[in-house]
């Protein structure tokens, strides 16, 4: 029985007439016709209009049974608001949006739930004994799209609901009865969709523009063994990248029947302006971040636009938002961050640096949680390290901002900071030669501390990416939140082990920062420190992967040049004393 019979059967069973039947289900009465005749051609009512003991048998035997909702994801475009709560626990109108649809499930018989969490897996838990939901976890939340969350509850998804957590329905959409499966689409026609309902409930392929997928589908016995095998194929072809609704297309072909949804009668909670759209008084709009917005801008939070995530970085999640036409971005420490930085540190750099013409302009920054907020630099792009023009005008401004020998009251210890990312791991490095590689870095310290020449105010994290170039070739450096006093040649290192630099590289940078005047042992001292900073970046980075953050390649790379440029460096020194003796 398609989606159509059934609603009229369900209406006609309330004593809905033929004209109210067209309305509500948005048809021409016609149509409504017909399907009545066919109604009672096939004996489901009799001829007054009235549901046979063959439809009764049929409710009984159609009714859902489970229903799975995703709620996993980071949520990228939630900013702020998710760094206090993962979106299925935003509230709208008094109630949390999974609550919502938990409630709405059950007032249809259904009580069997899953819900698939990953971030923030733990504010979910209160499910479990408010609503007897059962919580699958997704390790991989980070990483791979929910055709995972759905893969691993594939064996469950027959009569059965699959719906994302961050959806709102004024209407309960869901019902007592189904029948074939069917995926939601809004009324709305959007160019992000491709997928098109027509009147029959097919649904065709359109590539310009269709109508809006919302997320929610119905997946009956066949369709859900179906699906499961879908799924299964795609994990095993290492599709992680993909959204479950991927497995429904097939060479331009929908595998579900399409069902629309008014668009007056649901929402997506996507972002902070949807949310705030939907209800202003929510009390997750009365975040630490907005309020903060709110007082340095002099501005109501509904002047705060186009709020969208910049790509996570490795230590801070960051969003670029406009007030009144001029971009911004907010800076929120991420996780661990504390442990790492000094923010009150950080404050006192920015307080050194702030006029220069080579740094962003900071409106705000808090020295005890690390918040900032500062001036979006317009029509900048990152510098280029494989780009020697690039380069150049980046060692530039360092070279400017080390001769200006900038004086703080803290210190960048390199080698305290090696034990503090040893200490904060708490175990063994996974690397097997770590403590004879460690060992051999350690051996460096003499030679480079005999070689210091200038101790001055160091940017430390002098990564490629923070150097930005606009189209005037002005250079900014950003981000100083490392920033302590130190030799400046262990900057001219960092730049070299971000960027990946071999040697022949890292020797073009020494002779481009140094004018092609510099001596082999300071050249040597570079060398060295790029071993150092190896080591060091190389623990910070099996810190932040106990905390569940991965690097991948870069954190080998770090590895490698403590490995290597340690043995390049003593190799170097004993020549050097055999010479002497």
């Amino acid at each position: 029985m398609n989606i159509k019979e059934i609603e009229v059967l369900k209406k006609i069973k309330l004593g809905v007439s033929q004209r109210e039947l067209a309305e509500q289900l948005s048809v021409s009465l016609g149509k409504v016709n017909q399907i009545i005749s066919n109604l009672k051609q096939e004996e489901f009512i009799d001829e007054n209009n009235n549901i046979t003991l063959k439809t009764k048998n049929y409710f009984k035997n159609h009714h859902p049974r489970n229903a799975v909702i995703l709620a996993a994801g980071y949520g990228m475009r939630m900013v702020p608001i998710n760094t206090e709560e993962p979106k299925g626990l935003l509230e709208v109108k008094g109630e949390t949006l999974i609550e919502r649809l938990i409630s709405q499930l059950h007032e249809v018989g259904v009580q069997n739930i899953k819900v698939v969490v990953g971030f923030m897996k733990e504010h979910y838990e209160f499910l479990i004994d408010k609503y007897n939901v059962k919580l699958v976890v997704n390790s991989h939340y980070k990483d791979w799209n929910n055709i995972y969350s759905l893969f691993l509850v594939k064996d469950d998804i027959l009569d059965t609901y699959v719906l994302p957590c961050d959806v709102w329905f004024e209407k309960n959409p869901f019902s007592t009865i189904e029948d074939e499966s069917w995926y939601l689409f809004g009324e709305e026609q959007v160019p992000g969709s491709n997928w098109q309902v027509k009147n029959n409930e097919k649904v065709r392929f359109n590539s310009s523009k269709g109508n809006k997928m919302i997320g929610l589908a119905y997946l009956n016995e066949m369709q859900g063994k179906n699906i499961s095998k879908l799924l299964e194929k795609s994990i095993e072809e290492k599709q992680y990248a993909s959204f479950w609704e991927d497995v429904l297309e097939d060479k331009k072909t929908f595998l579900l029947k399409g069902k629309l949804v008014s668009d007056n009668n649901h929402a997506e909670i996507n972002s902070y302006e949807q949310l705030l759209d939907l209800d202003s008084g929510s009390t997750h709009l009365k975040n630490d971040a907005i309020e903060i917005i709110e007082n340095i801008l002099k501005v109501n939070k509904k002047d705060i636009h186009n709020i969208h995530t910049l790509k996570k970085g490795m230590t801070n999640r960051s969003f670029i938002f406009t007030v009144n036409n001029k971009r911004y971005i907010m800076r929120i420490p991420g996780e661990g961050t504390d442990k790492l930085i000094d923010r009150r540190e950080e404050y006192d750099v920015y307080q050194r640096v702030k006029k220069e013409p080579y740094t962003e302009t900071i409106l705000y920054l808090n020295p005890d949680n690390g918040y900032k907020i500062s001036e979006f630099l317009e029509n900048t792009r990152n510098s280029d390290s494989n780009n020697v023009q690039d380069v150049k005008e980046s060692m530039n401004v360092l070279r400017k901002f080390h001769s200006q020998n900038y004086q703080v009251n803290h210190t960048f210890d390199i080698w305290k900071q090696i034990d503090f990312y040893e200490s904060l791991r708490k175990t063994a490095s996974a690397y097997r030669d770590y403590e004879e590689i460690k060992d051999r870095v350690l051996k460096l310290k003499p030679f480079i501390d005999d070689n210091v020449t200038k101790w001055s105010l160091c940017h430390i994290d002098a990564n490629y990416d923070n150097f930005l170039i606009d189209q005037n070739n002005n250079v900014f450096l950003i981000d100083w939140e490392y920033a302590g006093m130190q030799d400046p040649d262990l900057d001219i290192a960092m730049y070299a082990i971000y960027a990946g630099y071999t040697k022949e590289k890292i020797d073009q940078l020494i002779n481009i920062y140094y004018e092609n005047k510099v001596s082999e042992n300071i050249r040597y001292k570079i060398y060295a420190y790029v071993a150092v900073g190896g080591l060091l970046w190389s623990n910070w980075c099996e810190y932040k992967q106990s905390l569940g953050l991965d690097f991948g390649e870069y954190s080998l790379a770090q590895y490698r040049y403590a490995k290597e440029y340690s043995k390049l460096v003593l190799n170097y020194l004993e020549k050097k004393n055999d010479k002497n003796k």
